[in-house]
């Protein structure tokens, strides 16, 4: 999927708008994932009326505060406006996970000639490896809500990553509080279990049997 925006730029919709410019980061973001290319503009009053209905679409699926794990979702908004400040305006209140191409970037219009536009708004999705899902799901989204997710990962195939830890923490955290007292109390001391081995067997003069019993469990 990182391979419809090989060579390009593509921007988080955070405080810090930080740039995803290398094929690694790109691939983090969007690989085997559902790529959602949503087409609009702030000017645009049907877009305007849709906004809040993807922004809680997208949120209940990625936002842990709903979900346990975040959906195998992502979302580029590939806009129309014809101002950046315009573009700027629109996107202010979106959510933080959202991308979107550089102002500039005239694969905005490209990709909508590409994958045959026609209204504003218009949410074409993606499978991972880049074939196209469903050319508008604008509104499937309205009627169905986040439901139809589920319909759209069967039908893609994607791969579950639920037993990977959560892509977003660069130092994971424990699975619980007590974990790393756990992992200590339950620490295995080489030195003392070679001693224990010898005990069971006789003492001391056993030392060679017990090193031949730990040979066979491994």
């Amino acid at each position: 999927m990182a391979s419809l925006f090989s060579g390009r730029v593509l921007i988080r919709n955070n405080s810090d708008q930080d740039e995803l410019d290398t094929e690694a980061e790109l691939s983090r973001r969007l690989e085997n994932r559902l790529v959602l290319l949503f087409f609009g503009a702030g000017s645009c009053p049907k877009c305007q009326a849709f906004a809040p209905i993807l922004r809680d679409f997208f949120v209940r699926l990625t936002d842990e505060f709903y979900v346990l794990r975040a959906a195998q979702l992502a979302l580029v908004y590939v806009s129309q406006d014809p101002t950046e400040e315009e573009q700027d305006l629109f996107l202010r209140d979106m959510p933080k996970k959202w991308l979107f191409l550089p102002f500039e970037d005239d694969m905005r219009r490209d990709l909508g000639r590409q994958f045959s536009v026609e209204r504003l708004p218009a949410v074409v999705v993606l499978k991972p490896g880049g074939d196209v899902l469903t050319l508008d799901a604008a509104d499937e989204i309205r009627r169905l809500g986040p439901a139809c997710f589920a319909n759209w990962q069967e039908a893609a195939e994607v791969l579950d990553r639920n037993f990977l830890q959560p892509e977003d923490l660069d130092d994971p955290a424990p699975r619980s509080l007590t974990e790393p007292l756990r992992r200590r109390k339950y620490r295995v001391d080489p030195a003392a279990l070679g001693a224990r081995g010898r005990e069971r067997r006789g003492g001391p003069g056993q030392e060679g049997g017990a090193e031949g019993g730990a040979e066979g469990l491994f």
